[in-house]
């Protein structure tokens, strides 16, 4: 990379100035934590989601959590959760002292199915915990038809879904209990935070005490603590940040899809390259993770991402298949038990996907590709 050239990062938040301002006023306001701002950040998302009731919390893994506390998840209990995903959706399985049951996933969309769930269920289970990998919606319909046969709770992992839309409705407008991510990489960020959209508002005032101690305010200033909870309410000044981003949403979420398209026009053909399933409509474009088949180029995936970044392009891995982490190993994991999912792991780069890219910034980024799966190990 020359002293010249722009370095191009894999994700980057937009944060314009009107934003800049907003968290100014609520800076100066005096009132920097839950408050005003949020319950005006809530009302927005609720609208966004057709008037589902929705709150909001520190960060998705709280949202996570949370849902896991409500479906009822306790020691010995089981979730299936898919063997692609982040950590965190199944780390808060076990955090409640339930068992993460993992499955395979489908080899372009990252997604998982009802069949692979369905052989996954045990009189033990109590969820299930489908993710919209990388914005593309899971296969809805018949997850929660089986769920519904089966008594069992659905919590959406929509981390990578915001904006994105199944059948026409969007995530979050419909289903069980639904889990957005508001990280900087997201699609909109509140710098850190995350929403759980609810389909029976009388979980409310649970989730509510659930983000706060478990406390319930009484008459007279004073309080009770209910049950044992933490702390994961969102500050005002995040929320403020959140309102800006939410109107934006469309706008962001139609650029990326139109980087999403050229990244397929322009690497359609390219050898040892898996594309990712390019899905409907409704796909948030979340990430765009092909595979490179490193073994048959002879190319340490190692090399090829140093060799991108010396041509000033920030790549990332999204992700490692859970099994092979230890603390799964823990749960009687082991190599060769998703294939899928390893063949993800070990094969996926994640390339820059934001707003701000440039039609030739992915141009770029696809010759520096082409030219980096060519270093050797």
């Amino acid at each position: 990379m020359t002293a010249n050239t722009p370095y191009i990062p894999f994700a980057r938040p937009e944060i314009d100035e009107e934003t800049i301002a907003a968290v100014s006023a609520v800076l100066r306001s005096g009132w920097i934590t839950s408050g005003p701002q949020v319950q005006r950040f809530e009302a927005e998302l609720s609208a966004y989601f057709g008037g589902r009731p929705v709150r909001v919390f520190t960060h998705a893994t709280a949202a996570l959590e949370i849902a896991v506390r409500l479906a009822g998840v306790g020691p010995g209990d089981e979730v299936i959760v898919p063997a692609m995903t982040f950590a965190a959706s199944a780390n808060v399985v076990a955090l409640a002292g339930g068992r993460p049951v993992l499955v395979d996933v489908d080899l372009d969309s990252r997604n998982t199915d009802a069949a692979r769930i369905e052989a996954a269920i045990t009189p033990r289970t109590r969820a299930i915990m489908p993710v919209h990998f990388a914005g593309l919606p899971v296969e809805l319909e018949p997850i929660y038809a089986l769920a519904a046969r089966r008594g069992l709770r659905v919590i959406e992992d929509a981390a990578h879904a915001m904006g994105a839309s199944y059948h026409g409705k969007r995530i979050g407008a419909q289903g069980d209990l639904v889990a957005f991510s508001f990280h900087p990489n997201k699609n909109m960020t509140t710098i850190e935070g995350g929403a759980l959209s609810f389909r029976d508002a009388g979980e409310l005032e649970r989730a509510e005490r659930l983000r706060f101690h478990g406390i319930r305010k009484l008459a007279g200033g004073t309080m009770d603590v209910i049950e044992h909870a933490g702390k994961s309410n969102l500050s005002d000044v995040s929320a403020a940040i959140g309102l800006a981003q939410l109107a934006s949403l469309e706008r962001f979420n139609a650029r990326r899809a139109a980087l999403a398209r050229r990244y397929l026009e322009r690497l359609a053909g390219v050898a040892r390259l898996r594309l990712p399933a390019a899905g409907h409509a409704g796909h948030a474009w979340h990430l765009f993770a092909p595979l490179i088949d490193f073994d048959a180029l002879g190319v340490a995936r190692e090399r090829f991402i140093q060799a991108m970044h010396e041509r000033g392009i920030g790549v990332g891995v999204h992700y490692q298949a859970l099994n092979l982490f230890e603390a799964f190993r823990r749960h009687g994991y082991r190599a060769g038990d998703f294939p899928n999912a390893e063949t993800i792991g070990a094969r996926t780069v994640t390339l820059p996907l934001h707003t701000q890219l440039r039609d030739e910034d992915v141009d770029r980024v696809c010759a520096a590709l082409e030219d980096s799966m060519q270093a050797r190990a």
